[in-house]
């Protein structure tokens, strides 16, 4: 089975904001795939971001990564965290929320090339009649 970890993070997102609360994530970036600014970093490796609609542009959270565009410092950044980076998710004004266990990140599934490409069928296509 795939990661609960993306659907359980839409879903906390969901809750907080519902309740009129700040959604934050906690992310290690130490993670490959992990797009964010390194002057903002901790001694720890970890980056709080606050995700929520006011504070971020073009939000989407999918099975694989969050992405969103924010300011750092007035500059406009792209920010990717892929979802088994990230530690935690919980709403600022009271701490609510949820924090993960370590994971493997999943990689997005490879497409699958059609099995019929270049290939010769020996059998001819027929048609016939049904009634």
């Amino acid at each position: 089975m795939t990661s609960n970890r993306p659907y359980i993070l839409r879903a906390f997102y969901e809750w907080i904001t519902d309740n009129r609360c700040t959604p934050y994530i906690l992310v290690d970036t130490h993670l490959p795939g992990v797009l964010v600014p390194q002057q903002h970093v901790n001694e720890d490796g970890q980056i709080v971001l606050n995700i929520s609609e006011t504070a971020v542009a073009g939000l989407t959270m999918d099975n694989y990564a969050i992405r969103f565009n924010a300011r750092f410092g007035g500059v406009p950044t792209d920010i990717q965290v892929p979802v088994g980076a990230v530690v935690g998710i919980y709403a600022r004004e009271n701490g609510q929320g949820m924090v993960f266990e370590a994971e493997e990140t999943p990689e997005p599934p490879e497409p699958t090339p059609p099995t019929s490409l270049g290939k010769k069928t020996s059998k001819k296509p027929s048609l016939r009649v049904v009634k």
